[in-house]
């Protein structure tokens, strides 16, 4: 038996439930993890609300780090013993002390990185990575926008866009949490309720090349108003509710933008490119060039109370759980 957090129902974080469970034998491809620390996520909101439906009753959580107890037949790339990370899609279940996970999902953690680190750096250093290097590539002298600078996911995109020779706006919700993206490199730092779309205009004169918003529902077309002919929306997240239903219209009418709907895991469906990204990702923490700021740390029981404060926009950087 191992303890993990379950839910039957869709709702607040009163739905989480502290449980014992099962876990068998690694099925073929499978490898079983000891989890050390767990990675939370705004994803892991949406699953739990129901945002994003799946079939209840349920796991949550895709993100991971920890030491490999077990291998089912056919894995080759890692063996009992082996220090991983993981961020994977489905099943959910990192909320665990203890879980098989497609072994095919699984990296190598260096031994120079940290368990809390690694458990925080995979689904959000990946989806900084994807952003910045695929979305829309980012190219030196390139103004980006971006939303939510001082969470998990900003302050790794605002130190990696940095190495890459990027302007960055950052946008954020309190005083705090300006001085917090300001340490990480953003070269201004906007509040919330700002005159956001003018400012951006202003200080990039006429708009920048892309923004890449988190929040959706109630930034949309304000970050519509941030581009600049021909700019790209990069819309990866839903932290205010789903953005509406719009006319293309609107796209035609502010200078022929563009705007994507990306998901991290298209870009590394295949083995060969999510170690490629992570070696770039696990390269740049070791030399210190990317710091993985992990916050606030929650035992694995109090998986709620994280929640709760994630949405309340009490966490800055990342948040893990600890089983």
């Amino acid at each position: 038996m191992t303890r993990a957090i379950r839910f039957a129902s869709f709702g607040g974080a009163e739905v989480l439930e502290y449980v014992d469970i099962e876990v068998p034998a690694p099925g073929p491809g499978e490898a079983r993890v000891a989890h050390r620390a767990v990675g939370v996520n705004f994803i892991d909101v949406y699953h739990r609300t129901g945002l994003y439906p799946l079939t209840l009753p349920s796991g949550l959580g895709g993100e991971a780090s920890g030491v490999v107890t077990a291998v089912g037949t056919g894995v080759e790339h890692v063996k009992v013993g082996d220090r991983v990370a993981y961020t994977a899609p489905a099943p959910l279940g990192s909320y665990s002390a203890e879980r098989n996970v497609e072994a095919r999902w699984l990296v190598s953690l260096p031994p120079g990185i940290g368990f809390e680190t690694g458990a925080a750096m995979m689904l959000k250093g990946l989806t900084a990575w994807y952003l910045l290097k695929r979305s829309y590539r980012v190219a030196r002298g390139d103004w980006i926008v971006l939303y939510a600078a001082a969470g998990g996911v900003g302050l790794i995109a605002a130190q990696w866009a940095r190495e890459l020779g990027a302007r960055i706006i950052g946008i954020v919700g309190t005083e705090a949490k300006r001085d917090l993206a300001l340490s990480v490199g953003c070269e201004h730092v906007l509040l919330d309720g700002d005159e956001i779309a003018r400012r951006v205009r202003e200080l990039t004169n006429g708009g920048a090349p892309v923004v890449y918003d988190s929040v959706g529902r109630t930034t949309f077309y304000q970050s519509l108003d941030c581009l600049r002919p021909h700019g790209v929306l990069v819309s990866f997240g839903n932290s205010s509710g789903k953005v509406e239903p719009f006319g293309l219209h609107e796209l035609m009418r502010r200078g022929s933008l563009y705007v994507t709907r990306p998901t991290l895991h298209d870009f590394i469906r295949d083995r060969a490119s999510l170690e490629s990204a992570a070696r770039e990702l696990t390269s740049l923490v070791e030399q210190g060039r990317i710091k993985i700021a992990v916050n606030q740390t929650y035992a694995l029981r109090d998986a709620a109370q994280a929640h709760r404060d994630l949405e309340a926009r009490r966490t800055t950087g990342s948040t893990v759980l600890i089983p």
